[in-house]
Parts: C-alpha cells; structure tokens; sequence
C-alpha cells in the first residue's frame, strides 16, 4: 500500500527523499561484479535477496563505511546490528575503552574511520582522554548521535563558535559531503567555553538551521524542548544531552529505550530454542552402561537465518571451501 506521502510527491523527489537511485546502483554494481555467480540462480533472485536485506538492515554487514554511512537508513541499520551483536558487552557490565570500541566497529565495517569513534568517546569523557573506559550504554547512545547526525554537529560546532566569539551567525553552514567529514574545526575551549553560550540564541541558529539543512537532523520541537531550562549551556554539554534524550532517540529509531538496552526478544528466542535443544540431548539421549558417546542421539544443527552477505564474500567462501576440499581429497588419496 502506497503511503500518503507517496501521492503528495514527484516521483522523483520522492525516489530522491529514499535514496532508491543509491540501492539501486549498488545493486546493479554487485550484479556486474558478480555475473558469473549470479547467472547460477538468476538475476530476479539476486534482486529479491538485495532488497529483502536492505529492508531488513542487514545489508550494511562488512560493506565499505563510504557505503555504510550513504544513507540514513545504513546508518540506522548499522547502529542497529552494532547493538544488537555486542549487547552482551554492556549486560556483563564490560567497561572498554574507545580503541576497543573501535575494534568491535571494525568487525562490521573494516575501514571505519577512528576520527567518529573518537569523537563519540569525547562526548561521554567531556576531554581528550581516549583511554578511559566508558560503560555500553553510554558509548552507545554517544555514538548514535555522532554517527547519524555527523553533518549536523559538523555545522553547530562552527555555529557555536560564532557564539563564542561574539559573532551572530547570519548564514547556515551546511557542510558538503567531503568538507563534513576532513574539516578541521578550532578547539572548542579557545574561548572560555565553561561560560558556554547563550542557549535561546542558541536554539534560533539550530532552528534555522534544520530548516536548511539537506542532512539528518534532530527534530527541532524536541530539541527546543531539551533546551528549554537551560540559560546557557557548552557544545559538549549539548552533545550529551542529544545522546540522553530518550524523545529523540525513540525519533531516530534504531535504538530501544536505555532501560530495554540489553532486551532484545528475537535474538534471545534463538537462544532460548538453542539451550533448550542442548538440554534435551543431556535428559533424553540414550546412554550405556560404558557412557559410550557413540550411543548419542544424531541432532541436526538448527538453520539459523544468516544475514545477507555482499556477493563478493560469497565468492571468497565458496572458492576456499573448494581449495579445503582439494586438500582433503589429496590427503585421503
């Protein structure tokens, strides 16, 4: 069923809005890439696979972070399985530091650039100690607000400076897609930023600025609500109150609520199903008198749904089992 906002578009500002143009030309770049693999089991299943993984967000997996952060939905998705895969390192009370943090990224995406990592980590340790450790939860939701909203602080950081230096900015500063990521900004402490700036004035440049701005931004209402008690306020302290603000992360999406961080029901009902197959075997099995293992029930190992994979690592699997059995065949022989 088409949605309301659908009919009230141009079909292609609206396929603009959604990015279809950026899936579809990574689709076709994969398909090219792998022709040969493909041609095995044809072009429309290729194409149902694509997007059923890019619905289900698990298209981002061990892509190149140029590709990881092209959309708003990649980087939602993204923050998503990050979540989801080291979840178990915030419900063990784990406390890591931004480099391991940093590692656990690279998992996912390998050339994920250390600057974001430790931009997120300056937002929990309020400095430059990047060998502090900092609980799950709180690099989490710091990260969240870094990584999706980058082009955003890209340009509040020059507003904010403006305003410390006696300055009204007059213009938006939105930054391009390659300024916003190699800018190099003052630091934020040249002009006695304890003292912070004047959070009203504050608040008219960050309206205006979302209003311009062809980024993802924090919706305003709820940024005006957030900063509705303060008279003055830091650029550090208002990047901690984004990431606190539970309004705007129930608004991005990609995250449950801090209080259901560590609850993620899907992937615990395949945990659940797995001990208790495990269990099962323990009570049920038939053993001997000698505790011979021979006499254990076969079990066939339960099908998982494996997330989508680029094809290329498909191709990379496939021609290292074939080498393994190679190497098996030769041995036997």
């Amino acid at each position: 069923m088409l949605s309301p906002e659908r009919l009230s578009l141009p079909g292609p500002e609206y396929l603009a809005q959604r990015h279809v143009l950026t899936y579809m030309e990574d689709a076709v770049s994969q398909l090219l890439e792998n022709r040969e693999d493909i041609s095995q089991y044809g072009i429309a299943r290729f194409f149902t696979e694509y997007f059923n993984s890019v619905r289900q967000g698990t298209h981002i997996l061990f892509r190149e972070f140029s590709f990881v952060q092209a959309t708003p939905h990649n980087r939602a998705s993204f923050l998503r399985t990050f979540w989801r895969c080291f979840r178990t390192v915030g419900k063990n009370g784990d406390l890591l530091t931004a480099q391991e943090y940093h590692c656990l990224l690279q998992l996912l995406c390998p050339d994920f650039p250390m600057e974001l990592t430790q931009k997120a980590a300056r937002i929990v340790l309020m400095d430059d100690a990047m060998d502090c450790l900092m609980s799950f939860s709180d690099f989490l939701f710091a990260f969240q607000i870094q990584f999706y909203y980058s082009e955003f602080l890209e340009s509040v950081a020059a507003i904010y400076q403006d305003l410390l230096a006696g300055k009204n900015p007059n213009t938006v500063i939105v930054p391009t897609s390659s300024s916003g990521q190699h800018r190099q900004r003052q630091p934020l402490n040249d002009c006695s930023p304890l003292d912070g700036v004047e959070a009203s004035l504050f608040y008219q440049c960050l309206e205006s600025l979302c209003d311009r701005s062809k980024y993802s931004c924090p919706p305003s209402a709820l940024v005006k609500e957030m900063l509705s008690s303060a008279q003055r306020l830091t650029f550090y302290g208002f990047l901690m109150a984004l990431a606190k603000d539970q309004g705007i992360n129930r608004a991005l999406g990609a995250l449950p609520d801090k209080g259901d961080l560590f609850v993620d029901p899907a992937m615990d009902h395949e945990l659940e199903k797995l001990v208790a197959q495990v269990s099962g075997l323990s009570v049920s099995g038939p053993t001997s008198s000698s505790g011979d293992a021979a006499n254990l029930p076969v079990r066939n190992s339960p099908r998982m749904n494996c997330p989508w994979k680029p094809l290329h690592h498909r191709r990379k699997m496939d021609a290292e089992s074939e080498g393994s059995n190679e190497e098996t065949d030769s041995s036997e022989n």
